[in-house]
């Protein structure tokens, strides 16, 4: 009898282990690990506390760090999801990166709402040349060399991104350059960074991207900024298309297609080959329940068109 006891237990003792085992694994596997661009940073954690709110099962873990850190993470295996607020370059197709587009933003000219000279700033804007002599030549020094007022000698202080990212690079690309090295300034750590820095500054500008220039809340610039508008037509005035006083209107306009792209992009989940399992899941609702949350986030709706691509690419 004693015998047939100890068998029981064993029995028991070896199923709980294996369900052990097996709860284990089912957990590790229900684990995604998303890191990289800011631009999407803000989105990204919504629709992370949706999903994980629908499945309790998963546990999203999600990191930012530029760009340059979501898409090379996602090739080293180091993540199961790189967000990437650029184009996939060939070479980094070439080494496996598969990227699935989500979602539009845009970048920004930013300054501080204490620079001197705002009005002028806001009722001329600045156009791509004169921000090019800012960012990329380093022609243009003073802010009367950017508004065409010899009588303003105040120097222009000029803040750029330090680590690798989408929005510098797009930055550049809209100026007339290709790379972020391009750009001169004082560099400065992430997208909170550079605003922080041009706030603090008021003869300071920098560029941000859409959910960090604006504040989602109030729907206007965060407090102590300023959205430079984009003299797109050359004839030194900001016209009513050009004004961005709030986000609705950045929005419209990069949806619209009147604000330039670059720097208007796609934003890009990217995985090593075409996503599997969990990931995959994740990707798949974020192209479909998952879309109702972008416009309400301050971000920009893919197209029907461009949507029904990113849907095919994950099939």
């Amino acid at each position: 009898m004693k015998k047939q006891i100890s068998k029981v237990i064993l029995a028991l003792v070896a199923l709980s282990l294996l369900l052990t085992a097996c709860g284990s694994k089912a957990e590790e596997q229900s684990k995604i690990s998303v890191s990289g661009a800011f631009a999407l940073y803000p989105l990204m954690v919504r629709w992370a506390e949706v999903y994980q709110a629908e499945n309790p099962a998963v546990v999203i873990d999600i990191s930012a760090g530029g760009a340059g850190k979501g898409m090379s993470d996602a090739l080293a295996g180091a993540v199961d999801i790189g967000m990437v607020s650029r184009e996939i370059a060939a070479e980094e197709v070439a080494q496996g990166a598969y990227g699935i587009a989500v979602t539009k933003d845009a970048v920004f000219g930013t300054v501080s709402a204490s620079n001197p000279h705002l009005d002028k700033i806001l009722s001329q804007g600045l156009t791509q040349e004169t921000l090019a002599g800012i960012f990329l030549t380093g022609e243009i020094t003073t802010w009367g060399q950017a508004l065409g007022d010899p009588a303003i000698t105040d120097e222009i202080h000029v803040y750029t991104r330090s680590d690798a990212c989408g929005a510098a690079e797009m930055w550049a690309k809209y100026l007339g350059g290709k790379k972020q090295d391009e750009l001169k300034g004082i560099g400065v750590n992430a997208d909170p960074g550079v605003l922080e820095a041009v706030i603090k500054d008021p003869l300071g500008i920098g560029y941000n991207n859409l959910n960090y220039a604006y504040d989602i809340t109030s729907g206007v610039p965060v407090v102590g900024a300023a959205v430079i508008p984009l003299d797109v037509n050359g004839n030194g005035t900001a016209d009513a298309d050009e004004l961005l006083a709030t986000n609705t209107q950045a929005v419209e306009a990069v949806s619209s297609g009147r604000y330039p792209a670059p720097p208007a992009r796609l934003l890009y989940l990217v995985t090593r080959e075409r996503p599997t399992g969990a990931a995959k899941d994740f990707i798949a609702w974020i192209l479909e329940s998952g879309q109702q949350y972008v416009t309400e986030s301050g971000y920009i709706a893919l197209t029907p068109e461009q949507l029904a691509e990113s849907q095919g690419r994950l099939q």
